[in-house]
């Protein structure tokens, strides 16, 4: 299939921004508190997709992903926009240096909309431990042992795998409940 593509490649332009990692001693005590959002690459038939997701840290709830052909500044955003829509902003939004997240266009969003933005030292990949940690099990959970065909093939069953990731797989760092009832009655619990 040839090279991996590198998504986390740092912006080099002008106009890129580099915001301080803000988690490092945070008690992370709520959800919607922070937010981790990565891009991976998914292998398909003839090549690969991206795959862009949110995760809400202290549930493990995924909150908002997409797929894509190219990855841009504006995909990230939309997919932030989607997730914000469905589940209100989170306090901080955590990302690594990823030219599509240091971006005008992102940034500008992310802070406009009154949310923190964090990004991971370079070259510190421990600092998204919660979205890495994801990506692991998407990847030998599903898209290695399930390889899709197509495009509409792999958008089916991830679409699958998060609805079982998010609400029937038990997480140990959960003490075993599920991230779906996790966010969802603590969530509950803050607006009432």
């Amino acid at each position: 299939m040839g090279p991996k593509p590198n998504t986390s490649k740092r912006g080099k332009s002008k106009g890129h921004r580099i915001y301080k990692y803000l988690l490092r001693g945070l008690d992370i005590t709520c959800v919607n508190q922070v937010w981790a959002m990565d891009i991976t690459y998914i292998p398909v038939r003839g090549g690969y997709l991206y795959l862009c997701a949110i995760i809400d840290i202290y549930s493990r709830y995924v909150v908002g992903w997409s797929l894509s052909n190219t990855m841009t500044s504006g995909w990230c955003r939309d997919t932030l926009e989607a997730a914000i829509d469905e589940h209100g902003a989170p306090e901080i939004l955590n990302t690594d240096q990823g030219s599509q997240f240091t971006a005008h266009e992102f940034c500008n969003w992310v802070t406009g909309n009154g949310i923190r933005l964090s990004m991971d030292g370079k070259g510190r990949a421990i600092d998204n431990i919660f979205i890495e940690r994801l990506w692991r099990s998407v990847k030998y959970e599903h898209v290695y042992l399930f390889p899709a065909a197509d495009g509409l093939a792999c958008y089916q069953g991830l679409q699958t795998y998060f609805g079982y990731y998010n609400n029937q797989r038990r997480h140990q760092s959960l003490e075993d409940e599920i991230p779906g009832e996790v966010y969802h009655s603590l969530k509950q619990k803050e607006v009432a």
